[in-house]
């Protein structure tokens, strides 16, 4: 009893105890799918796939389609804070579930909140663009798995399309983004390679000298093997047949043939071969080499962008062992190499 009229007492002087975190967001359920769908009716798909995998190409070249339209990196689950931020309070969750609120019916409100905010995001330039089928893309490099569970919390209904690009190619992307960039990561070490590069190219351009730290290539390998593997292996459990995925090397070598198998599996109407020769068009231009050009020219000049295989005159000896020690076998099981002997 007497602990009883000291907690009262306790909570008249500092009010009710503050919880530190919020319970779990519950995932939507078929009947608030319906509900929603009555607003937001569009169909929906999501492009994921590790920065530098060609992305940007690949949503560039989804919206050539006349039913399809693609937003540019909303991250909704793939960059902190994600979409689930905006009701990742206890003060949240308290409103979204108060029971006197009548219209939550006695239910967490959080998954309709966030569905219709996307859905809200997604569909209002498509709208605009009288698109009946619209998606975002938005690359996946450091959350991985949880990519794919918090996407199919939300939107079970959505369909997946997930880019890989050899790892050796994006490694280097990478580098060089930073690079002309000049990123606030970059270290001392890096900075006197960059220096080096700009009075002298020519030895790391023939795989004499490395552009890399032994740091960099551990720690992007292992991003790059992680993500594949993880992102991969749960779209495949959650999603099934609505997920699907492509290399970035075919979607250059064969545009018209991927696209078309994208666009199909979209559920858009079939291409014509017309819309071949814009892909062709669209492909011959690279608004990122542009960008990084203006920014710094003298370290983008060095590396021609999109292209797939620039690892294999830059890459070193020492390159070449760092990452086959890490990701060598996500490389083989993806087709890059047949085994590590390369």
């Amino acid at each position: 009893m007497f602990s009883r009229f000291r907690s009262a007492a306790r909570i008249l002087v500092k009010g009710e105890p503050q919880k530190k975190s919020r319970n779990p967001i519950p995932a939507i359920t078929a009947d608030e799918l319906a509900e929603i769908k009555q607003f937001f009716p569009r169909e929906k798909f999501f492009v994921f796939g590790h920065a530098r995998s060609g992305t940007t190409l690949l949503m560039r070249l989804l919206r050539l389609h006349p039913e399809v339209h693609c937003n540019y990196q909303a991250h909704f689950f793939t960059r902190r804070p994600t979409l689930a931020s905006l009701v990742d309070s206890p003060e949240a969750e308290e409103w979204l579930t108060r029971k006197s609120n009548r219209w939550n019916h006695g239910r967490d409100l959080s998954p309709l909140v966030l569905r219709a905010a996307a859905d809200f995001i997604m569909e209002r330039d498509a709208a605009r663009e009288g698109k009946n089928i619209v998606g975002d893309k938005s690359p996946s490099s450091t959350i991985h798995a949880r990519v794919a569970r918090e996407a199919h919390g939300l939107y079970p209904d959505a369909k997946i399309i997930y880019i890989v690009r050899d790892g050796r190619d994006v490694l280097i992307s990478e580098r060089f983004r930073n690079f002309v960039e000049e990123s606030k990561f970059l270290t001392a070490e890096d900075r006197r390679i960059i220096a080096d590069l700009k009075i002298d190219p020519a030895p790391f351009g023939d795989g004499r000298r490395s552009i890399f730290t032994e740091t960099f290539i551990r720690n992007v390998a292992q991003r790059w093997a992680d993500d594949l593997t993880e992102i991969d292996s749960e779209c495949k459990k959650l999603y099934g047949e609505n997920y699907i995925s492509l290399r970035y090397e075919d979607m250059l070598a064969s545009p018209f043939d991927e696209m078309s198998r994208l666009w199909k599996f979209l559920g858009a109407k079939k291409a014509g071969r017309a819309l071949g020769k814009e892909l062709l068009v669209e492909m011959s231009s690279n608004p990122d080499e542009e960008w990084q050009a203006k920014r710094n020219e003298d370290i983008a000049s060095f590396l021609p962008k999109g292209q797939a295989g620039n690892w294999r005159r830059l890459f070193t000896a020492r390159d070449k062992a760092l990452f086959k020690e890490i990701a060598g076998e996500v490389l083989v099981r993806w087709g890059y190499e047949k085994d590590n002997d390369w």
